[in-house]
Formats: C-alpha cells, sequence, structure tokens
C-alpha cells in the first residue's frame, strides 16, 4: 500500500518537473537539461528541483535560455564543489 501511494507520488512528482520544465525552458535548455539527465540524473534532478522552487516563488520571468541555464548550472557546480586540504 505505501508502496504504491510512494509510487503515485513519484508519478505525479515528474509530471509537476515535466510541466514546469517544459514552461520555462526555451527548447535548447530543455534538451540540454535532457542530456544531463543521461550523463549526471543526480546534478538533472537538483537542476529541476532548483527551477521548480524558483517557479514556484514566481522567481522566474520569462522563459529561460540556454545561456542562462548553464550560467545557473555553473552557479549550481560552485555551489557544491568544495575541497578538503590537509
Amino acid at each position: 500500500m505505501n508502496d504504491e501511494l510512494n509510487e503515485e507520488e513519484s508519478r505525479e512528482m515528474e509530471n509537476l518537473k515535466r510541466t514546469v520544465m517544459n514552461r520555462v525552458l526555451e527548447k535548447e535548455a530543455y534538451e540540454r537539461l535532457a542530456r544531463l539527465r543521461l550523463v549526471n540524473p543526480n546534478l538533472a534532478n537538483h537542476l529541476e528541483m532548483y527551477l521548480l522552487q524558483l517557479y514556484q516563488n514566481d522567481q522566474i520571468k520569462g522563459i529561460i535560455t540556454d545561456d542562462q541555464l548553464k550560467k545557473i548550472l555553473s552557479s549550481i557546480n560552485t555551489k557544491r564543489d568544495f575541497k578538503i586540504i590537509r
């Protein structure tokens, strides 16, 4: 029963993400996200959740271009990159 609920919630979240990404991303940016999902699913999911959050907070004005998506990806990567030097 719980598995069915979790699966249903997961499907709903995927549908929501797909709908929002189609609305806010230019075709080239959406294709970049699809390629990223193939290579690095965790990063793609992180990016989608970030964009979804921006969309829900009404912080996205207009359509995100491929160049803008690259900048967002770059900022996400720099936030996640850290090294411990001993």
